[in-house]
């Protein structure tokens, strides 16, 4: 994982560390493999995260990309919060899936995020956020 010390005094490990050790994270099975400001990868297995029909749940998919823009939103003693959020599902997965958080767009208090969640080279979603800054980077 990469990281530098941030003049906010948190370090982007530390925020790393913080979403790899919180209670959904861990629920779901997700890790972080990069991260920084404006940048992250998630990765989840999609076993145990099934729907009836035998594919990775929609909300499970979610859930990976709304990590992946979270982190990539907040790292580095960043404090944003999500005011919108929309995913298109575009194939179904079944194995493991990567999602990858890119800041797209910014005018001081707003941060526009993509998401790309794949299988492989399949892309299985595509996921927009928006972020609000909610107190001094």
């Amino acid at each position: 994982m990469s990281g530098t010390n941030d003049p906010a005094g948190e370090t982007p490990d530390a925020s790393i560390a913080a979403f790899n050790e919180s209670e959904f994270a861990r629920l779901l099975g997700m890790t972080i493999t990069e991260a920084r400001d404006g940048y992250a990868e998630v990765v989840m297995d999609t076993a145990g995260k099934m729907n009836p029909d035998g594919v990775a749940h929609g909300g499970a998919i979610f859930a990976l990309a709304d990590q992946a823009f979270g982190i990539a939103a907040n790292c580095g003693g960043k404090n944003r919060v999500a005011v919108s959020v929309h995913i298109l599902y575009i194939a179904p997965a079944t194995g493991t899936l990567v999602a990858r958080a890119t800041q797209v767009a910014e005018n001081g208090k707003f941060f526009t995020y993509r998401i790309l969640v794949t299988e492989g080279s399949r892309l299985i979603a595509e996921f927009e956020g928006v972020s609000l800054q909610v107190s001094p980077a």
